[in-house]
C-alpha cells in the first residue's frame, strides 16, 4: 500500500472583549478676514486663514472614554471621526499564539478525518505553512486576521468585540 499524502486548511478564530478604544478626531479653526492690511485712514480684510489638527487618543477606561466623547463631539469645529477598538498588544501577542495552535489542532483532525475515511492510520504532519506556502497550494487569506479594529464613522460607544483568527496550511502523510 503506498503512502497518503493528505493536504489541508486548519482554520480557528477566538472572540475576545475590547481591552482599549483609540479615538480620532480633527479639530480645526477657520479664522477668515484675521489679517487686516492699514491703507491710509482704509482697513480691509487680506487673506484667510485656517489650521486643523487629527488627534489620535487611546484609551483602556471606558468610563472616562464616554466623558471624553460626550465633551469633544459638542464642542464647535471638533468632529470625532471615529473609535477603533482593539485588545492590548501583550493580551494580542497571547490570543494569537493560541488561536494559531488551535488551527494547527483543527488541521490535524481534518487530515485524521479523511485518513480513517479511506481507512489508513494516523496522520504524520510533514509541512506546516502560512496559506498559500506550501508548494501546489493555492493562496489565501492572511495568516492572522483581527475584526473589532475597524474604524466606524460614528463614535460607538459600547465596544465591539476583537475576533482574532488564523489559518494554516498542513500537509500530513498517512499509511
Amino acid at each position: 500500500m503506498t503512502t497518503l499524502e493528505i493536504t489541508v486548511r486548519g482554520c480557528a478564530e477566538q472572540h475576545h472583549p475590547a481591552e482599549r478604544a483609540i479615538v480620532s478626531m480633527t479639530a480645526s479653526v477657520d479664522l477668515a478676514d484675521a489679517v487686516q492690511a492699514w491703507t491710509g485712514d482704509q482697513v480691509r480684510a487680506v487673506g484667510h486663514h485656517g489650521a486643523q489638527v487629527e488627534v489620535r487618543a487611546e484609551f483602556d477606561d471606558f468610563e472616562r472614554l464616554n466623558k471624553f466623547l460626550d465633551h469633544w463631539s459638542g464642542v464647535d469645529g471638533v468632529e470625532v471621526s471615529g473609535v477603533e477598538w482593539d485588545v492590548s498588544v501583550a493580551s494580542r501577542r497571547r490570543y494569537e499564539s493560541e488561536v494559531r495552535k488551535s488551527a494547527v489542532d483543527d488541521a490535524v483532525a481534518k487530515a485524521q478525518a479523511y485518513a480513517d475515511a479511506v481507512r489508513r492510520g494516523r496522520v504524520v504532519p510533514v509541512e506546516i505553512a502560512d496559506p498559500g506556502m506550501l508548494a501546489g497550494s493555492a493562496p489565501a487569506a492572511p495568516v492572522l486576521a483581527a475584526s473589532g479594529g475597524a474604524r466606524d464613522r460614528r463614535p460607538v460607544l459600547v465596544p465591539a468585540e476583537i475576533v482574532i483568527r488564523a489559518e494554516i496550511d498542513a500537509r500530513f502523510r498517512a499509511d
